[in-house]
């Protein structure tokens, strides 16, 4: 099989090579583009502080798969045969209930101590971490707002959680040497008709300033804001936009979360990412795949997983994006489902490598579009299957669908048995 790998890989850059393309070079960047596998896909977003606690929000895991993980030891167990099974630099995106504590912490009290294991762990694993204070599934989040509650107290519960997730996200940074994305996202809104919609969005506003006041070095921590077109309980007024978090994270320079799902059926993040990057210094991308609303099935090689690829490539934007995957199905094996969506993810973004950019480009200012379009469906049938095969020997992992042997064994003997 090696020797057929290899054979292939040898044809396939030969044809890249006449099609203007260096395949070695499109290999070279793609381990400079790591993708944040996000923990809460392996439990179904319980988390470790309240494992019996109901999930508000908007949020809803639906399926009953046997052998979701328990416990922080279990959840980076089923990691580590997930990622053993992905090529690439990967990252891991936790969220504030992934704490570990031998006693019960509120949020305004988490610190870096109690993801001490989660930093040892990712030292071990050569992996960076990425952060997110959780502001849902909570008594304090139960009426809907968070960090736009008209009650002063509970927003300043709030605002206390986010500025100690913070310091955790600067923790992580400064461990593992590599910035951590802490993003915010809340679930305040109202299910009817909504009357004052300007003081929510005030008071959002007011706690995101302070929130973000304490000056943290940038080469441990990055700050994203979240928005998000409903949610369930939500149906009629988010507090936090769209057009509030463009506006804020450009007014204050955060960085700016686009996830696939929190937009209008007919809009796709893809087209917004040239847009937004002329405003904002960072974009922060929670790679989904809506099915009518924001239902977070496992990522495709679809077009908009594609498209989504195809504009970092396109426009150089290595240092400047930052990939998360946002899904969670409880409905099949969760292993296998963090395997498909985060390959997938990193094939899009090897095809995309793969295109003749300069040239297209070229041809697109000289109003030649006969010629780009030709171009643009000819370089679908080249062979980048045998690159992506070449990417998977290189990193030791299965080229073809034969991991999900390995998925299988690990359910029999792990899984089944909890």
């Amino acid at each position: 099989m090696s020797t057929q790998l290899d054979q292939a890989w040898e044809l396939a850059k030969q044809r890249f090579a006449a099609a203007g393309v260096d395949a070695e070079k499109a290999l070279q960047q793609l381990d400079r583009l790591p993708v944040s596998m996000h923990c809460w896909q392996g439990d179904d977003v319980v988390g470790f502080e309240n494992p019996e606690g109901a999930l508000t929000g908007g949020i809803q895991a639906t399926g009953n798969y046997p052998g979701k993980a328990r416990t922080a030891a279990e959840l980076r167990a089923d990691l580590e045969q997930a990622m053993s099974l992905i090529p690439g630099p990967k990252r891991l995106n936790l969220h504030a209930i992934y704490l570990e504590s031998a006693t019960p912490v509120e949020r305004d009290e988490i610190k870096p101590e109690h993801f001490a294991n989660w930093v040892n762990w990712a030292k071990a694993q050569k992996l960076g971490l990425d952060f997110n204070p959780t502001c849902f599934s909570h008594p304090l989040s139960a009426d809907g707002f968070t960090l736009s509650h008209p009650d002063d107290k509970i927003r300043q519960f709030w605002i206390d959680h986010c500025k100690a997730s913070r310091r955790i996200s600067a923790y992580f940074g400064e461990q593992l040497g590599t910035p951590s994305v802490m993003n915010i996202w809340i679930p305040d809104g109202m299910k009817d008709i909504t009357v004052d919609r300007l003081a929510p969005r005030q008071r959002l506003l007011a706690a995101l300033d302070e929130i973000i006041s304490e000056k943290l070095n940038p080469a441990h921590h990055i700050d994203a804001v979240e928005s998000k077109l409903f949610g369930i309980g939500a149906e009629s007024y988010t507090v936090g936009s769209s057009e509030f978090y463009m506006g804020y994270a450009t007014s204050r320079q955060t960085a700016l979360c686009l996830d696939a799902g929190h937009f209008h059926p007919t809009e796709v993040i893809s087209d917004k990412i040239s847009a937004a990057m002329l405003y904002v210094p960072r974009l922060l991308l929670h790679v989904s795949r809506p099915v009518r609303w924001d239902s977070d099935h496992v990522v495709l090689l679809d077009d908009e997983t594609q498209a989504i690829a195809s504009e970092i490539v396109r426009n150089n934007l290595f240092d400047r994006v930052h990939i998360g995957l946002d899904f969670f199905d409880a409905s099949i094996n969760r292993i296998a489902a963090w395997v498909i969506g985060t390959r997938n993810m990193k094939k899009a973004l090897l095809r995309a490598l793969l295109e003749p950019t300069a040239k297209l480009r070229q041809l697109e200012l000289e109003g030649d579009y006969t010629a780009r379009l030709a171009l643009l469906e000819e370089q679908k049938s080249l062979p980048w299957q045998a690159v992506w095969e070449r990417y998977c020997q290189q990193h030791d992992t299965p080229a073809d669908a034969s991991w999900l042997t390995t998925v299988r064994h690990y359910e029999n003997d792990v899984l089944r048995q909890r």
